[in-house]
């Protein structure tokens, strides 16, 4: 399930990130030739009117196609559409069309931050101010402890000490519970995603090292509430949550590229496909606005790495209109297809080196 979402969340993201860059081509007069997701071989396509929309074998990404972006696209026969190619165009053009594609991805974070606030935040609350809604949710569960096999993330429905129950419990609540009559058991009803279970445990000691006699089972536990926002004040909140977004990934990942070079760099913490696989997981089990946030987080990520000025990206490319731009000089073809082919391997051996590193975790 984790697979099949890590998937459809990155084919949304490819799509409104590529989408950009195909409509501003589009309404700034390039013709685009093909609308790529994913990256060859050729698996099908539709062609409609002068684009063909196709699906690609290898799913890592996407890209847009526009007659011009090659120097070499000139050399044909059919020169009638020369002045539509991406390199006849305004360099303001050309860097709109190659600034579109994060835009997007900044725009569709705003919406889905937006959304999430409309929907309803679940929200960390005390005891004294939670309505009837709140619920008791599992944050963490000790090892060898009473309560292994509990998932987190579930939420506690009910719990019980030989005649004594409560339902839907606060914290307070839960712990008197536990402790009633220890070691004798209690019984948890708790709901895991759609799934409701119970099970029996016999409370101990030692849990905790500062109250080592206390009677625990084993969990800790937050009560959460939903908030649900209007929707000026959502898309307000929304707006902040983004620029908050973009401004924390941005520091943060410039940081990393200059410890890089001082050897300070932490390269454990970044993760690659097969730790996103497991993060797309973990925030759907904690729910639609958990996702939501997730993939709006995504969305901001793949914006500002898709502005760094290296061959083969967005920003790189724009490095490239802006020399030109200066130096009134068209950059030779030749050089500037190796550049990006160069950028392009490197990439994708750093790909293949995270990688790497996400299956070493979990080994």
């Amino acid at each position: 399930m984790s697979i099949l979402l890590f998937f459809l969340v990155l084919f949304i993201l490819v799509l409104v990130h590529e989408w950009g860059h195909f409509i501003v081509a589009k309404k700034t007069g390039m013709r685009v030739d093909e609308f790529g997701i994913g990256f060859p071989p050729k698996l099908f396509g539709v062609k409609k009117g002068e684009t063909e929309y196709t699906f690609n074998a290898l799913p890592i990404g996407g890209f847009v196609r526009i007659y011009g972006e090659n120097y070499e696209d000139y050399s044909s026969a059919d020169k009638s559409d020369q002045s539509r190619g991406f390199n006849s165009r305004p360099k303001w053009a050309q860097a709109l069309v190659l600034i579109a594609g994060v835009a997007m991805n900044i725009l569709f974070a705003w919406f889905l931050f937006s959304l999430t606030y409309m929907v309803g935040v679940p929200t960390a609350v005390d005891e004294s101010e939670a309505s009837d809604s709140a619920m008791l949710y599992v944050t963490g569960v000790l090892p060898e402890s009473p309560a292994v096999g509990i998932p987190v993330h579930s939420v506690i429905t009910s719990v019980s000490n030989g005649d004594d129950k409560v339902d839907n419990p606060t914290p307070s609540e839960f712990s008197s519970l536990v402790a009633m009559n220890a070691p004798a058991p209690v019984d948890i009803a708790y709901r895991s995603g759609d799934v409701e279970s119970s099970v029996s445990m016999v409370p101990k000691q030692g849990l905790s090292q500062d109250d080592p006699d206390k009677y625990l089972v084993g969990v800790s536990l937050s009560l959460l509430e939903v908030e649900k926002r209007p929707f000026f004040t959502a898309v307000i909140d929304g707006f902040s949550a983004t620029v908050q977004g973009l401004v924390g990934i941005s520091v943060g990942l410039w940081s990393l590229i200059a410890q890089s070079f001082t050897g300070e760099a932490d390269f454990s913490q970044v993760a690659g496909p097969v730790g996103i696989v497991g993060m797309v997981g973990d925030a759907a089990s904690f729910g639609l606005t958990a996702l939501l946030t997730f993939t709006a987080i995504i969305s901001l990520n793949l914006a500002v790495i898709n502005l760094l000025p290296f061959p083969a990206l967005d920003g790189g490319r724009l490095v490239f209109v802006a020399i030109e731009s200066v130096t009134g000089k068209h950059i030779p073809a030749e050089w500037a297809g190796r550049v990006n082919l160069v950028g392009f391997a490197i990439l994708m051996l750093l790909m293949i080196a995270v990688t790497y590193n996400d299956i070493l975790r979990l080994l």
